[in-house]
């Protein structure tokens, strides 16, 4: 299960939101070991694309030494999908190569015209999609 706040939570949201119609991306790191998500770190999508997204090489390079000397990790790495179910697709479990992270998915395709929106955690293992459960807390105990 993931366990995220809400001030997280709403962050990821507003950032696929305002990236729409092109796929936002971002990580949410963590201390190393705990599995709590603390630090929302939007990302620029390189690729640009309303399809697809990409970390830009050196942006990424940069986060994980960041992360490094910061002795955290990604807990969660998000992006959405901007006409599709929030669902990873193939190219999406192809790139997964986090066994230890939630990949986070929110859809801001308009499927029933109320403006709603998906926000959906799964685990991508060796290719092995997982959903779980989200649990959305004011602050960590």
């Amino acid at each position: 299960m993931l366990t995220i706040t809400r001030a997280l939570y709403d962050r990821i949201v507003e950032h696929a939101r305002a990236d729409h119609p092109d796929e936002a991306c971002g990580v949410v790191a963590g201390p190393v070991g705990s599995g709590r998500p603390e630090r929302f770190i939007p990302m620029l999508n390189a690729a640009r694309s309303p399809t697809f997204y990409e970390f830009d090489s050196a942006d990424l390079l940069k986060l994980y030494r960041e992360m490094d000397d910061r002795d955290e990790e990604p807990v969660i790495i998000y992006h959405s999908h901007t006409a599709t179910e929030a669902y990873p697709s193939r190219t999406d479990i192809t790139y997964a190569n986090e066994p230890g992270a939630h990949y986070v998915l929110v859809s801001t395709a308009d499927t029933d015209g109320a403006g709603d929106f998906q926000f959906r955690s799964y685990t991508i293992v060796e290719g092995v999609v997982e959903e779980e459960d989200v649990k959305v807390v004011e602050e960590y105990a």
